[in-house]
């Protein structure tokens, strides 16, 4: 009797060294099917190398790069975590377009590619941002509350233009594909885009390099350390915010949902949304040496005037059962001071 071995199918994960990437690739790796496929600019931490088959070290931009690992490994998956953050990007936006959008659409191609020849959906997960939307000004801000996922779409950086450009993208790529030259199979092989719009994330393991929203984990981490810190932000600046293990979860959720109860490819998540002084009163009564101060930087604070304050996460709550898991307190009681206390203890 002849057996026939099948092909294994593999998930790949760009930018896997970043904080994200940490926590993603050991949630995978607990998945008992997950074959971990890792790329990242520099070469995979130790303890990473672990949970995955292979790592490579290069840029998304290397074509022979990306061309060797869609031909090497059966590529089923994909979480592009890889991403130029938003201070970063305002410094440098010409290559953060290249990296950000350029990238993104090279990954796109190869998943859309080894879907043809695999005949079946590439699941393509994109971690987009509250950067995506615009608000004219704070009186609008504070007026519009909660807001939807096609409201504002008007970003005021490179990096929120670039995030919403890859939207954009991810749709065309799953829906619109080369519509001139198709035939009777339409899409049914080709991109699962599916995409969270993140609020501000806050690890409590790792520390925040770039993101604009990052003055929350450095308020947070600087405290911890006994340093003191000049908060970038007036006191009164808010957005919202989530955990990065409930960010983990929430992108795991969406992609363990039949892409049939899925109504729309970009959701908004939300979390809790406290001013930039509700989160100093916390880190002083939780760490007694906290020296926090706010040295608003006008260029900084006018980003996070265009973000909003809260988000409307409905339809992700109903599509796919998202849920917060914490309020402000509860994040800090329970997962951030605990955990960044001992890492400095």
């Amino acid at each position: 009797m002849t057996t026939h071995k099948t092909t294994p199918s593999y998930i790949l994960v760009t930018g896997a060294n970043g904080e994200f990437g940490h926590g993603l690739i050991k949630s995978l790796h607990q998945q008992d099917s997950a074959q971990i496929v890792a790329l990242d600019l520099h070469d995979l931490d130790a303890e990473l190398k672990q949970y995955c088959a292979n790592s490579y070290a290069g840029d998304i931009l290397e074509k022979k790069l990306l061309d060797h690992i869609f031909a090497a490994y059966d590529i089923s998956e994909v979480y592009h975590l890889a991403a130029l953050l938003s201070t970063s990007a305002e410094r440098a936006p010409e290559t953060a377009c290249e990296v950000n959008v350029m990238g993104t659409m090279a990954l796109l191609r190869h998943s859309m590619q080894q879907a043809r020849t695999s005949r079946r959906r590439v699941k393509f997960m994109f971690p987009s941002s509250i950067a995506v939307y615009g608000m004219p000004d704070l009186e609008t801000k504070h007026r519009a509350g909660k807001i939807s996922e096609d409201r504002y779409l008007t970003p005021s950086t490179m990096y929120g233009c670039n995030k919403l450009a890859c939207e954009h993208l991810g749709i065309y790529y799953t829906y619109h594909y080369k519509q001139l030259d198709r035939h009777d199979e339409g899409m049914a092989y080709g991109v699962d885009f599916r995409c969270i719009r993140f609020p501000g994330v806050i690890s409590a393991f790792t520390m925040p390099t770039g993101g604009t929203s990052d003055y929350a984990p450095e308020m947070i981490h600087a405290a911890a350390q006994g340093r003191a810190y000049d908060c970038f932000v007036r006191e009164d600046a808010r957005i919202p915010f989530i955990t990065m293990p409930e960010a983990i979860e929430a992108l795991l959720k969406l992609s363990g949902t039949g892409e049939a109860s899925l109504t729309r490819r970009v959701y908004n998540i939300g979390g809790f949304s406290p001013s930039a002084d509700q989160i100093a009163g916390l880190v002083r009564e939780t760490f007694s040496k906290a020296d926090t101060r706010f040295v608003p930087d006008l260029q900084r604070q006018g980003i996070v005037d265009t973000w909003p304050e809260d988000v409307d996460d409905s339809a992700a709550r109903k599509d796919w059962g998202y849920k917060p898991n914490h309020t402000l307190e509860s994040a800090f009681a329970d997962y951030l001071a605990p955990n960044i206390a001992a890492a400095y203890a």
